[in-house]
């Protein structure tokens, strides 16, 4: 089995990483810095970073393609003062294009793959029937992205793959917070069970880290 994770130098995407290692998976992670050795380097915002990525997996089969790279830039922003046009194309191009951009530019690879996977780090926050009030520019981000992956896995079905969307949890991270509920451990644990049980079978499934169904 080969995995792509990426932004997978710190947080949850770190944790998944270490996990996938421990099972003997063949795993590569995305950060922004240079490539180091299992760690490839990315920037999923940057085309030419895309590109050069793409050919430098030229031809390596993806299994598992872990698309968790993103940025949370709004916390502590006034509805009266704050959350100025920067932010919203900063947060969309990471959170959503990157994504995108991401998918695109692996898709030969995963074509490579008898089971092809995608799985997509979402959150509770971009669920329309849960809104939480603020974090305006995070939350749409989430919900562009769960649309996002659910029209891919339409649109990629019939080739047999499985595209998923999965709330981590509020996970004890740099973006969550020391007060948050869970560790990167237990989110990790609990996504790469989502992740064994994605297929085409359950493709376009919004799930949380420990297997519910999240409502939309």
């Amino acid at each position: 089995m080969t995995v792509l994770i990426t932004g997978a130098n710190r947080g949850i995407g770190k944790a998944l990483f270490d996990g996938y290692v421990a099972r003997g998976a063949q795993t590569f992670g995305t950060h922004r810095q240079a490539e180091t050795g299992q760690m490839l380097q990315l920037d999923v915002t940057d085309a030419a970073s895309q590109c050069a990525l793409a050919g430098r997996l030229k031809g390596t089969p993806i299994d598992l393609l872990v698309c968790n790279a993103g940025v949370n830039l709004d916390q502590g922003e006034k509805l009266e003062s704050g959350y100025a046009s920067a932010l919203w194309e900063a947060t969309f191009a990471a959170n959503v294009t990157g994504v995108f951009m991401t998918i695109q530019s692996m898709l030969s690879n995963l074509r490579l793959s008898k089971t092809p996977k995608i799985a997509i780090i979402g959150s509770q926050l971009g669920s329309q029937s849960i809104a939480s009030g603020g974090g305006y520019i995070y939350c749409a981000s989430k919900a562009a992205v769960l649309n996002l992956g659910r029209n891919l896995a339409v649109d990629l079905a019939p080739e047999g793959f499985g595209v998923g969307v999965y709330h981590p949890g509020w996970v004890r991270t740099d973006m969550g917070g020391s007060s948050a509920d869970i560790s990167m451990q237990e989110s990790a644990d609990g996504l790469m069970a989502r992740f064994d049980a994605l297929s085409a079978d359950t493709t376009g499934c919004f799930e949380t880290w420990e297997g519910r169904a999240h409502p939309y």
